[in-house]
């Protein structure tokens, strides 16, 4: 099945999940595939490319694209505007390259409705225990902290039955193998890929991890 133009895609997951690790590892071993670079209005930081980590634009220039509405989604965060240029998102697929948004449920619900076509995937945890232990790191943050955070993916983990695939990183390469069966599985004829797509479909999840995904929301 040969696209013409790329596939857009939405990554969801709460921190802790390994979404970027993931994303990271899967744009480096497909060259099809890129991640959307969001416009902000925030200031370069040491080592940031423009055009590469982000499109770093004046405020005014911003509110102008607002106006012109040509955000898919955007919102503002301590004081700074971060959002995804449409215009910008359909020139990269137009030239027949994937792209990957990485966003959060809220941004993911605002892209869907302009962009009903774009396929969606939430990365979760194999455990509430795991996802406690990779939010813990080096042991820098209070137990409140912690608390907080896992509040958040929490509410952030409720909203995975809102996209088309859920994957469990409960083995990195694994969950690498699943993220590359579904870009495969849209973009050629991959019966092998096609199968284990499948297989990630909501669905499916839901009947196979009952127990699982009730603990994580739990």
């Amino acid at each position: 099945m040969n696209h013409s133009s790329g596939t857009l895609y939405i990554v969801s997951a709460p921190s802790g999940a390994g979404k970027t690790s993931l994303v990271t590892a899967l744009t480096q071993v497909d060259k099809n595939i890129r991640v959307s670079v969001s416009h902000t209005t925030r200031a370069k930081r040491e080592g940031e490319e423009h055009g590469v980590n982000y499109h770093f634009v004046a405020h005014e220039e911003f509110q102008a694209l607002i106006a012109k509405g040509d955000f898919l989604e955007h919102a503002e965060v301590f004081g700074n505007f971060y959002g995804t240029s449409r215009s910008a998102l359909q020139q990269t697929l137009d030239q027949g390259i994937d792209l990957i948004l990485e966003i959060d449920w809220q941004g993911a619900q605002q892209v869907r409705e302009l962009m009903p076509q774009a396929l969606s995937i939430f990365i979760l945890p194999p455990s509430q225990e795991a996802l406690r232990e990779r939010l813990t790191g080096r042991g820098q943050d209070s137990e409140e902290i912690i608390e907080g955070r896992m509040k958040e993916a929490v509410s952030e983990m409720i909203h995975y039955t809102e996209y088309d695939y859920v994957i469990i990183n409960d083995d990195f390469q694994s969950a690498l193998e699943d993220l590359k069966a579904v870009f495969c599985s849209n973009r050629a004829d991959d019966s092998q890929a096609a199968a284990r797509a499948e297989e990630l479909k909501l669905e499916r999840q839901q009947k196979r991890h009952e127990a699982l995904l009730k603990q994580l929301v739990g």
